[in-house]
């Protein structure tokens, strides 16, 4: 029995010794195979950059600072895998073949600019650009689904009191007004209620089934054209969306540029970063733009995804050889354009919802009371 970082360590170890095995077998197969499947908090992975680059700009080795990274991680998970990235460059790897290992954890993005700072010598000045990264997209990602819980809850609620009212309450009006004459709206919340108690599982089934048929879709090419098509169209949250994509666009290429990543390789892994299909389209026209030798700017501005004020700017960039500072200054600048319009586009869903809230309540009631009213004014006038 040995203990060691790896298959290869346990080699040495026994080539010292003269031995020869004729077999290994361990846990450290499958321990791997576990950490690949495993999911990490992106803003841990953005802790970690930070702090491995100040162990590095200490002149601390890298295998010595990982260890005190494995030891202080406070996410078992990364500290995992951590291990698995020790063990792999103890056995000869770079660290950036050690972290392609685990595509989850660390995306392409965060490998190819660690691969141009191990190249360039600035490894320490790359991690710190990283952790940065993460944490402004982590910030933003936050602010936009924070943004929206609201609104989901109050969908939520809504839906809830209602399905409650149709399955519980109008049942209970059904006996009283069994003999009087009812109006269209009375029709509709007793038909309701009769479909709501009797095919409650036939209506879950389809709300699943349109789940799934819409979550396949999305897998589709031209659905999810058609989508996002009809989403830029919606007011204000349209816009919202497309800023979004225009953000992580500008700071991704423009932090990959400013550490050192070749153009072609930054625009391939920024156009796949953008979550907007038709960005990345147009991305990838001006991705064959530039290896012909020609413009960023041009090829942007044909699709019109990107507004006049953030072309300008990219075109004044490339004359100047300054497009990797002015990209991140698009990023910031248009960041906080989208902070704003998220605040908009929650301030108008917020209302819209309590809107069709009320309505949905009002006419509930209105169908339960029409009734009443009209039975008690016959029977006053008897």
């Amino acid at each position: 029995m040995l203990e060691a970082d790896s298959e290869a360590a346990v080699l040495r170890v026994l080539e010292e010794k003269n031995l020869f095995p004729i077999s290994i077998a361990g846990s450290g197969t499958s321990v791997k195979a576990s950490t690949k499947r495993r999911r990490v908090r992106m803003r841990d992975v953005g802790i970690m950059y930070g702090q491995l680059a100040d162990l590095i700009g200490s002149g601390v080795p890298l295998l010595r600072a990982l260890d005190s990274l494995i030891r202080s991680t406070v996410n078992q998970r990364l500290a995992a895998i951590l291990r698995e990235v020790r063990a792999s460059i103890a056995d000869g790897k770079t660290l950036t073949d050690s972290m392609r290992e685990f595509p989850e954890t660390f995306p392409l993005l965060h490998t190819a600019m660690i691969q141009a700072g191990e190249r360039a010598a600035f490894l320490q000045d790359v991690l710190r650009g990283l952790a940065e990264f993460v944490e402004r997209l982590d910030d933003l990602r936050s602010k936009v689904m924070g943004a929206l819980i609201y609104p989901a809850l109050l969908t939520l609620l809504g839906v809830s009191i209602m399905v409650g009212a149709l399955m519980f309450f109008v049942p209970k009006f059904e006996p009283l007004l069994a003999n009087a004459k009812k109006p269209l709206p009375t029709e509709v919340i007793f038909g309701m209620s009769k479909a709501v108690r009797s095919y409650w599982y036939v209506l879950a089934l389809g709300a699943i089934g349109a789940g799934g048929a819409l979550w396949s879709s999305m897998r589709n090419e031209s659905s999810r054209r058609w989508m996002e098509k009809a989403r830029m169209k919606i007011p204000v949250a349209g816009g919202a969306f497309q800023m979004l994509s225009i953000t992580r666009f500008c700071r991704i290429l423009g932090t990959m540029l400013a550490n050192g990543v070749p153009m072609l390789q930054a625009l391939k892994i920024s156009k796949d970063a953008t979550g907007s299909t038709l960005m990345a389209e147009q991305i990838a026209h001006a991705a064959d733009s530039v290896r012909d030798g020609k413009t960023l700017s041009g090829p942007l501005a044909e699709g019109g995804m990107f507004p006049e004020q953030v072309l300008a700017m990219i075109t004044v960039a490339e004359e100047s050889n300054k497009l990797d500072k002015v990209l991140l200054q698009i990023a910031d600048t248009v960041e906080r354009r989208t902070n704003r319009q998220v605040d908009t586009a929650v301030k108008l869903i917020e209302p819209a919802i309590l809107c069709l809230v009320a309505a949905c309540i009002g006419f509930l009631a209105l169908g339960l009371l029409l009734p009443i009213f009209t039975l008690a004014g016959s029977l006053g006038t008897k």
